[in-house]
């Protein structure tokens, strides 16, 4: 399989898929990441010190979209509307072990992030270093014990999707952090699917989808 693909380009973004295990980028000079090879691109092209300003980050075990810009102008304008939350939304599909209640909510929890793990963890709000994180979902799909479920990030906090699900009771399916890595055919069976936008230059709405690889 591909590491990474362009699904779009203009003069001032790129609109990214990559794999799952694919790292956007790494310290490891050992370990190819989508922002290094996408650089070479842009150099093989005849581009001299091209810029690439990274706008929304996936983390390594996660598949599908993303954004980079190609000028300074454009990655301040699509970081706001991330930050902000105005024009910019992200969705995802995952598989869940188990099954939620209601089928349409919204989670709402505080979390806080252990930079020595690397792992982030739900605590009671007030908490020292504690940040509100929230996220809508629906349920898709069930069969025995799995669900299929949207969703709609509202904040962006560290690993959140995997954490608040897990604390739901239902861990994301294949995942070595926060659930028993059970059911994910050795891959963390959850997809950025679906990005919409306001074009940094023109104001365009943009809307990208990109099927899970896993269903």
């Amino acid at each position: 399989m591909e590491r990474y693909k362009i699904l779009y380009e203009d003069e001032a973004l790129f609109v990214l898929w990559k794999a799952a295990g694919v790292p956007v980028q790494s310290a490891r000079i050992s370990l190819p990441d989508v922002m290094s090879l996408l650089r070479n691109t842009l150099l093989e092209r005849g581009v001299r010190d091209p810029y690439l300003g990274l706008v929304n980050r996936l983390d390594q075990p996660v598949e599908g979209l993303f954004l980079a810009a190609k000028e300074e102008a454009a990655a301040a304008d699509l970081c706001r509307q991330v930050k902000e939350h105005i024009h910019m939304e992200k969705w995802y599909q995952a598989v869940l072990c188990g099954k939620i209640s209601k089928k349409k909510g919204v989670l709402v929890d505080y979390l806080r992030k252990d930079s020595r793990t690397n792992t982030s963890g739900v605590v009671m709000a007030g908490a020292k270093d504690a940040k509100k994180c929230e996220l809508s979902y629906e349920v898709l799909r069930e069969w025995e014990d799995r669900s299929l479920v949207k969703i709609r990030l509202l904040t962006g906090r560290h690993h959140q999707i995997r954490v608040q699900f897990a604390h739901a009771g239902a861990p994301v399916a294949g995942d070595q952090k926060y659930g028993k890595a059970e059911g994910g055919r050795g891959q963390l069976l959850l997809c950025a699917s679906e990005l919409r936008f306001r074009h940094p230059r023109t104001g365009e709405s943009m809307h990208f989808q990109a099927e899970p690889t896993f269903l």
